[in-house]
């Protein structure tokens, strides 16, 4: 990329080279390795990844949350956990990562009003051509009179606020009025079909509504509270208060005050009913961080710190009751003495995860095992898929690993099974080329083949690609619809970001070793892959880019990381590498911050297509990201808007957005964040790292962020030793799963029985 004057790029390295070396800032603290792996600390926190936040959160939180969380940290600083699109946990968050001045000080205001106030900050910026940016206001700012709702006092807490010293909030002297909670998460759904969750009936709705008001919560809580505990909410709630913690937007301190207004003296911390919300509570906000069980002992961990007496006892209770389920994971092999005993590690899990995952474990030994036999494709296996043609032909199952250019051998399969007269179809994560279609669309019936007279697939041979996006509940589903005697094929890069929801199902899925695993020897081609593969060894190389295929941009401050994006983005790569301004994706850390995508979108929308934001904070022509459910980012660009809802054209596809849905899921999309950009790539890409992002960033985020670029990738670097420090030791955090243990027991048992 050539240096032009006039465009105020920043000089750039001679040999167009990037490597670690960046500003000459003094190195950031490292993040505290002890909190991010308190094993307790899987039991809380939300992933901003799993489901679209709202404006307000997305102010603060950044897009990849750690994900590991301290229930006892929680508890010490009031036993609640965190802060999506994207996800590590407000309390753990860097202060620097608030909203600016005029989104912070404003925490209820609905996503578009941030987003016009997010402009007007920036407008006022590029007039004035300022180097450095206001300071933000707190997160935690006070709030007064009937706005100190429950979302706004969570707000504050996570912002930094004072947490009581006890396990009991005061309850509430008079009913106060709460923000509306955001959506519950929706199973995935083809986008044009999605809807409001069902509501409830106005009679269920006024009864809890009274409920709420008895015991001082506001009763804007009251319909999504009939929402989930459906039409006898209201004698439910009355019976048990802490089933306010089944509203996502409610804590754990606001139950429990809540408890205490309607029960008095008899609230205890040991109450049965507290505990099985407590538990229930626990298990989700885990799930969001991607398990899909947690051991007991973080489980009686967490139940200690808020404040349960005999925790152990009391989730023997629990399981006992019914209200979770246990489960009992052998560790290593069988003892070699008769009267040894087996190692186990004590799992505890709700029934949708725990259901979905055995019902993975078993569809996928059922299709392994339900092939006649090898076929004959030999003549065939020809090209770079010759060898996955082979073990497509032999096994029902295949696991298949690489890179972006590895992508070629599954669709050389592809075309080989068609040749051979087979009924093939490709899926990927995101929307590909005509010969793909989605996850989604498959299983919403939408795209791809019909089903057949069972409900299954009516197809000989299924290729998953971007198979680490796969959450159990999503694969169990896949999985369940191939029918006997077709081969399935599950192929995706190891080194990306995972799903949004919980599982690791392809990473399980390679552990296990029940079916065969093909690692392509296909590289990355030209700099950018030679990065990205260093990247994925936990290396960051200095790179040899004379095409400037590479090229670092040192700032100082996130303010001059936005200009520098900007121009990148409207000048620089469109005169230099002929890449017009929709083929560049800015990619950065987070929704928030002054270089969040907040920010990112607001100076790139003044640039690119100014505007009054007429529809609900945005134009026609506007490049949008629409997130029809938790870990779907579909890009698309604003027609129009009218009573209906937001039109927009996605890929050539009309899809219009209830006006209800809006705010919860469109956002501008000229910069987005990791999660929202896996499964694509873009002919040119800019990676926005400014400083207060150090502590965010990890390999597989790197990985992912560099990794979508095809011709040209410019790092907006502000993060120092920061970055090569990330790729170098922050790994992903762990999930806790039980598919790999299931699938070797179904493997042990088939091998046991007699042939």
């Amino acid at each position: 990329m050539s240096t032009d004057p006039a465009t105020e790029t920043p000089e750039e390295p001679a040999d167009g080279t990037v490597g670690p070396e960046g500003p000459t800032a003094s190195e950031p603290a490292p993040p505290d390795p002890a909190a991010a792996e308190d094993a307790a600390g899987e039991a809380a926190g939300e992933d901003p990844a799993a489901a679209p936040g709202t404006a307000a959160q997305e102010a603060r939180e950044p897009e990849e949350p750690d994900a590991a969380e301290a229930a006892s940290e929680d508890a010490a600083q009031e036993p609640e956990g965190a802060a999506q699109d994207g996800t590590d946990d407000a309390a753990a968050e860097p202060a620097a990562d608030a909203a600016p001045a005029e989104a912070a000080a404003a925490p209820g205001l609905s996503e578009a009003q941030a987003e016009l106030a997010a402009q007007k900050v920036e407008r006022e910026r590029i007039a004035r051509r300022k180097a450095e940016r206001d300071a933000p206001v707190e997160a935690g700012a006070k709030l007064s009179g009937r706005a100190a709702d429950l979302l706004a006092a969570v707000r504050a807490v996570e912002g930094g606020a004072e947490a009581p010293a006890v396990y009991f909030d005061e309850a509430p002297a008079a009913p106060r009025k709460a923000a509306p909670a955001p959506p519950a998460p929706r199973t995935p759904v083809p986008a044009a079909a999605a809807a409001p969750s069902p509501q409830a009936s106005a009679g269920t709705v006024d009864a809890v509504r009274a409920v709420l008001a008895r015991g001082g919560a506001p009763e804007d809580l009251a319909a999504p509270v009939a929402a989930a505990l459906g039409d006898g909410a209201a004698r439910e709630l009355a019976e048990d208060p802490w089933r306010l913690l089944s509203v996502p937007a409610v804590r754990p301190s606001q139950a429990d005050g809540f408890a205490r207004a309607l029960l008095g003296s008899e609230a205890g911390p040991g109450d049965e009913r507290r505990t099985a919300a407590l538990l229930g509570w626990l298990l989700a906000q885990a799930g969001l961080k991607g398990h899909t069980a947690l051991e007991a002992p973080v489980l009686e961990k967490a139940l200690a710190q808020y404040g349960v007496p005999e925790p152990a006892e009391a989730l023997g209770e629990a399981v006992a009751d019914g209200s979770v389920l246990v489960f009992h994971e052998p560790l290593g092999p069988p003892p070699a003495e008769e009267d040894a005993e087996q190692p186990v590690r004590v799992l505890v899990g709700l029934e949708g995860a725990a259901m979905a995952e055995e019902s993975l474990a078993d569809g996928l030994a059922r299709v392994a095992s339900a092939l006649d036999g090898p076929a004959d494709w030999e003549k065939a296996a020809t090209g770079p898929g010759a060898e996955l043609i082979r073990a497509v032909a032999a096994n029902g199952v295949v696991a298949h690993t690489g890179g972006s250019a590895a992508r070629a051998e599954p669709l050389a399969l592809l075309a080989a099974a068609r040749e051979l007269g087979l009924r093939a179809c490709l899926a990927a994560h995101a929307p590909g080329g005509p010969d793909s279609v989605t996850v989604a669309g498959l299983l919403a019936g939408t795209e791809g083949p019909g089903r057949d007279a069972d409900g299954r697939f009516a197809l000989d041979l299924l290729v998953v690609l971007d198979a680490p996006q796969l959450d159990v509940e999503t694969a169990a589903a896949l999985v369940e619809s191939v029918p006997d005697g077709a081969r399935l094929v599950l192929s995706g890069d190891t080194g990306v970001l995972g799903s949004a929801g919980a599982g690791r199902v392809f990473a399980d899925l390679l552990a296990a070793r029940t079916c065969p695993v093909l690692v392509s020897r296909t590289p990355d081609p030209g700099p950018i892959g030679e990065l990205v593969s260093g990247v994925g060894i936990g290396e960051l190389y200095q790179v040899d880019a004379p095409g400037k295929e590479v090229v670092i941009v040192p700032v100082r401050d996130a303010g001059e990381a936005v200009h520098r994006a900007v121009q990148l983005v409207a000048e620089s790569v469109p005169r230099a590498f002929g890449v017009p301004a929709d083929g560049v994706q800015v990619i950065t850390p987070g929704h928030g911050g002054s270089a969040g995508t907040r920010a990112l979108n607001a100076a790139l929308k003044e640039r690119l297509n100014p505007g009054p934001g007429r529809f609900g904070g945005f134009d026609p022509g506007d490049r949008v990201v629409h997130v029809p459910s938790p870990g779907r980012a579909l890009p698309a660009r604003v027609v129009s808007a009218d009573a209906e809802g937001l039109h927009l054209d996605r890929g050539g596809e009309p899809v219009v957005v209830p006006k209800e849905l809006v705010e919860a899921q469109v956002r501008h999309g000229w910069a987005v964040t990791a999660h929202q950009a896996v499964g694509a790539r873009w002919p040119a890409v800019v990676v926005v790292l400014p400083g207060d992002a150090a502590e965010s960033l990890s390999r597989d985020w790197v990985y992912t962020a560099f990794g979508r670029a095809e011709r040209h990738l410019s790092v907006v670097h502000g993060v120092d030793q920061a970055l090569p420090r990330a790729v170098a030791e922050v790994l992903p955090k762990p999930r806790t799963t039980r598919l790999t243990g299931l699938l070797t027991a179904l493997a042990a048992s088939a091998r046991e029985q007699p042939q």
